[in-house]
């Protein structure tokens, strides 16, 4: 016990006879985050084509089903997948181009619902009887195999967080290299969304055993569909 007291006795010496240095300025340490960050992916890069096989990679390590296909072709792959998966009610945004042609697709027995109410007068038979809800992502980084979703009025937090199965889509074209290439991208810094949902995979927890369990605190499921959106020739900047 001496002994730990008179470490932490001189580390706090240290501390307080440490001369108090000036803050950098913010426009200097952007600098430095943006030359560290240009520097890394210059030593590596991973042009538009390799960031479909990063974030395919990443996502699948975090459990979720992933797969890149063209945008003539994934409303009838969805559309055959969510009756196989036992679908009857799916949760979208039907009045988006996305939303339109997946409904157009969609077989007998699967019925497309519009988050068209408030919350509170339907919010039983949202828990209770929807299986399914639709997103399309605002973008995706290829590193973390991450989607970045933008909540709007047609497609709330709620359809991406209550039903037991979330289904993403997300462009190609829209894949970033890592986060700081996203928030640079996409101009983060001159107006935020004040409600950026970030997913990495279906919701999972694990007790003090180091059970995992999914499914816990939303979806048990996450799909993915990587729309390919690329021209075929295109290798893509780093």
């Amino acid at each position: 016990m001496s002994t730990a007291l008179t470490a932490r006795e001189r580390m706090l010496g240290r501390l307080r006879a440490a001369a108090p240095s000036a803050p950098e300025a913010v426009d200097t340490i952007d600098t430095a985050i943006d030359n560290h960050y240009q520097a890394r992916r210059a030593a590596a890069p991973l042009p538009a084509r390799h960031r479909i096989a990063a974030m395919q990679a990443a996502l699948r390590a975090a459990h979720a089903e992933v797969d890149c296909v063209s945008a003539d072709a994934w409303p009838a792959l969805l559309a055959q997948r969510l009756g196989e998966h036992g679908v009857h009610r799916l949760l979208l945004d039907t009045g988006s181009a996305e939303g339109q042609a997946l409904r157009a697709a969609l077989p007998q027995g699967v019925s497309a619902l519009s988050f068209d109410r408030p919350l509170a007068q339907w919010k039983g038979e949202l828990f209770d009887t929807v299986d399914a809800g639709l997103t399309v992502a605002r973008s995706g980084i290829a590193a973390t195999g991450t989607l970045v979703i933008a909540p709007d009025a047609a497609t709330p937090r709620t359809v991406s967080l209550a039903p037991p199965l979330h289904i993403c889509l997300v462009y190609a074209s829209s894949l970033h290299v890592d986060l700081h290439a996203a928030a640079r991208a996409e101009r983060w810094a001159d107006g935020m969304p004040a409600n950026l949902v970030l997913v990495s995979g279906p919701s999972k927890t694990s007790d003090i055993q180091q059970t995992l369990a999914y499914g816990a605190h939303g979806p048990r499921w996450l799909w993915v569909l990587i729309i390919d959106d690329l021209p075929a020739h295109e290798g893509g900047q780093p």
